[in-house]
């Protein structure tokens, strides 16, 4: 089953100054349960790819279809609805909210669906156990490694049932142990409860992980490669 299709979509940045075509029609399909890497060199389009697809960003020309929901035609309300219930972000940079504790940053996105406070704190219990943090639910991101905050930002990404994960750099600033301890935590998340992960990275210890690799290029795929 697709969940994600990317048909002719292009992303020009300045038009009416000095462009930067960041995708140039692309195409791509993801099936659900796939745990893909989008990689290429800097600049190539990859993060805008990951933007566009988690309706961060708009494509200039295309569509872009998110579980059968065509986002290219959503306004911005419609938006940050659609990306609440159906998508989880993980970031380079962790984004987690430095005055809550990890529990309260993995029960955010629960807190904004409107969720009952026991079910949230069930989850996000739950969740932290699993990625290894259930001695630091209590801790605040300045207490926590980098390794341990990306662990966080991976439990509270999973915290909505989302129908997939979309991680960018995801361990871009971590070490090697926290690297391997972070993508074991997602390939069992993939391979147990079938969430699909769609990665952009630079990292070889993720794409050795990934059952699928999509290669991009001056904003178009030049190679996909299942394992």
């Amino acid at each position: 089953m697709k969940v994600i299709e990317v048909n002719k979509v292009e992303k020009i940045y300045n038009p009416e100054k000095v462009p930067v075509h960041a995708l140039r029609g692309l195409d791509l399909t993801v099936n659900e349960g796939e745990f893909t890497a989008i990689v290429g060199p800097s600049g190539c389009g990859k993060s805008t790819l990951l933007n566009i697809i988690g309706g961060i960003d708009n494509p200039s020309s295309g569509h872009v279809q998110v579980g059968g929901t065509d986002i290219s035609s959503l306004n911005s309300n419609e938006l940050i609805d659609f990306r609440k219930d159906n998508i989880g972000f993980i970031f380079q940079a962790y984004n987690l909210i430095p005055v809550l504790t990890a529990m309260e940053n993995v029960e955010f996105v629960m807190l904004l669906q409107n969720q009952p406070k026991n079910q949230r704190k069930a989850r996000a219990e739950e969740l932290l156990v699993a990625v290894g943090l259930g001695d630091k639910m209590d801790k605040r991101p300045s207490q926590l490694s980098g390794g341990q905050q990306q662990r966080v930002a991976v439990a509270r990404a999973l915290a909505s049932k989302p129908k997939f994960i979309l991680a960018d750099e995801p361990t871009a600033n971590l070490d090697s142990a926290s690297t391997t301890t972070l993508l074991d935590i997602m390939k069992e998340m993939n391979e147990k409860e079938g969430i699909t992960f769609v990665f952009s990275t630079h990292d070889n210890r993720v794409i050795e992980k990934a059952k699928r690799v999509v290669y991009i290029e001056d904003g178009v795929v030049v190679d996909d490669q299942k394992k």
